[in-house]
């Protein structure tokens, strides 16, 4: 293995989980979301010999992840639903985090895919504004406006499912 590849190996190695939780979140399934990293990886390789000119591996695999993402959503063909879900056994834990998982999943998928990227940025691989505006190519206003936006509409909708459930 060169240099490169292991250099490519030793990052992949060392940031695979976070894309791969960020990649879940975003896509709001398992499977899309190995899916997604691994896209994104083959086209984070391609250009690895130039990784000593970018900022961050990172920030650029994350928004070459985000960038993927996005033509994901506008594509129809990902737009599948599964027939069944596999039903993970139960016990009291579980349930409670099977639940909140998919109640996540269900409020970030009501998100537009700007603002969903901007949420699993900011709050759950905790970037910065800066570091959030600079994945994205945008400028900070346009994070904060976009963060703002969207935390209002998960509030609005999470108001309304308690309403529903009374």
């Amino acid at each position: 293995m060169g240099g490169n590849d292991r250099d490519f190996s030793d990052f992949v190695t060392g940031a695979g989980p976070a894309l791969l939780k960020s990649a879940r979140l975003l896509t709001g399934d398992w499977h899309l979301g190995e899916d997604l990293v691994q896209t994104a990886l083959v086209q984070v390789y391609r250009r690895w010999s130039r990784h000593e000119e970018w900022d961050s591996p990172l920030a650029y695999t994350r928004a070459t992840m985000i960038n993927t993402f996005c033509t994901w959503r506008r594509r129809r063909w990902h737009r599948e639903v599964a027939t069944a879900t596999p039903v993970p056994p139960a016990s009291p834990d579980t349930a409670d985090r099977v639940a909140a998982s998919d109640a996540l999943a269900r409020a970030l998928d009501r998100l537009d895919r700007r603002q969903r990227a901007v949420i699993v940025l900011r709050y759950f691989d905790e970037l910065s504004v800066a570091e959030t505006a600079a994945v994205l190519r945008c400028p900070p206003g346009t994070v904060t406006s976009i963060a703002s936006r969207a935390l209002e509409k998960l509030r609005r909708e999470a108001t309304l499912e308690l309403e529903d459930r009374r």
